[in-house]
């Protein structure tokens, strides 16, 4: 099975958050598939979190290894689509390129995000849920 996983499921794994079991046993056995910009995105969330002096660099360094052992399928995302969903949904184009990704590989989605999950059923797409 194909699942799509975003910034904050990859977040949740790689820094022990307590979803983290729950997000391993679910996306076990399937092939993991994001947009490209989920490498930038993990980049830019782990640099707010040292920013806020809520991560040490050291830890930083350390959920980057752990998302390196990541195997994930990256894949480029139009950005007429993206934007086009953005605008369809009312959504920021990075949460859009998580839907796009979905909808062109006919895949269930994968998120803690909210407004993701929002966005993705309104869509029409198959959401899976972590019962932690």
């Amino acid at each position: 099975m194909i699942m799509i996983v975003d910034t904050s499921v990859i977040l949740a794994v790689v820094l022990n958050e307590p979803t983290k079991t729950a997000l391993i046993q679910l996306t076990t056995g399937a092939e993991l598939v994001a947009p490209a910009s989920l490498h930038w995105e993990i980049g830019n969330a782990l640099s707010a979190l040292l920013k806020r002096k809520r991560l040490k660099l050291d830890e930083a360094h350390q959920a980057l290894l752990e998302y390196n052992k990541i195997p994930i399928r990256f894949l480029d995302v139009a950005l007429e689509d993206a934007v086009a969903i953005a605008a369809q949904f009312a959504i920021y184009a990075y949460d859009a390129y998580f839907v796009a990704c979905a909808r062109a590989q006919s895949a269930t989605i994968l998120t803690l995000d909210q407004g993701r999950k929002v966005a993705a059923r309104t869509a029409g797409l198959t959401v899976l849920e972590v019962v932690p």
